[in-house]
């Protein structure tokens, strides 16, 4: 099985969790679906350290991770309350509240089931490059395309343009940033914040 298939792999045992632990919340004499939260953690932890990835493989594995941590945090939670039943008022609002919120929510601060690493990856290492002379650098520039028009795909934003105007546009940009500032390059960075893909870019001296 390829990188991809696997990573597919993880992607729709991810959506089942999130399905089944719907499910187990929703009925009192349901498990908890700790036999697919095994899968998705086996994979997680196989591809922690990103070797064998490349740029657009490992963008989109730190997306699924990090998304994962933030599912299980609010699992936890919903949980521990189930268990416990509700001590404060923000504990209803919590057992009922849907786990798509958990997608914009902030990196939990404890490394939920040992990948709080790997989330805190995709927001410490986002895919990068350096560009100082679009034309000259096609290769890059398509690079930074593809990882930033899969990454929107992947977070459901619409993708316009195609990459003869994404190259037109790093050239004027690069060029414009340069004579601003008097650097020699100019940083591009895909990022994921708040749930949604951004483009940055900053002079690079």
């Amino acid at each position: 099985m390829t990188i991809d298939e696997e990573l597919n792999l993880l992607e729709t045992q991810l959506r089942r969790l999130k399905i089944e632990y719907e499910a187990y919340f929703n009925n009192p004499s349901k498990r908890p679906p700790t036999d697919v939260e095994w899968k998705v953690l086996s994979l997680i932890r196989k591809f922690s350290d990103g070797g064998r990835m490349n740029f657009s493989q490992r963008f989109r594995y730190n997306e699924m991770a990090q998304r994962y941590a933030a599912f299980s945090d609010l699992w936890r939670k919903k949980s521990r309350i189930r268990e416990e039943g509700y001590r404060r008022p923000q504990d209803a609002l919590l057992s009922v509240q849907g786990v798509r919120d958990a997608s914009a929510a902030h990196e939990p601060a404890h490394k939920a089931y040992g990948v709080g690493h790997a989330a805190a990856a995709a927001e410490a290492k986002p895919f990068t490059i350096e560009c100082s002379d679009a034309s000259a650098e096609q290769v890059n520039i398509e690079r930074l395309y593809n990882v930033l028009t899969e990454a929107k795909k992947k977070a459901g934003e619409n993708v316009s343009g195609n990459i003869e105007s994404f190259s037109s546009f790093v050239e004027k940009k690069t060029a414009q940033i340069r004579k601003q500032y008097g650097c020699h390059s100019v940083e591009y960075s895909v990022e994921l914040q708040d749930g949604q893909v951004r483009l940055k870019a900053k002079a690079k001296v």
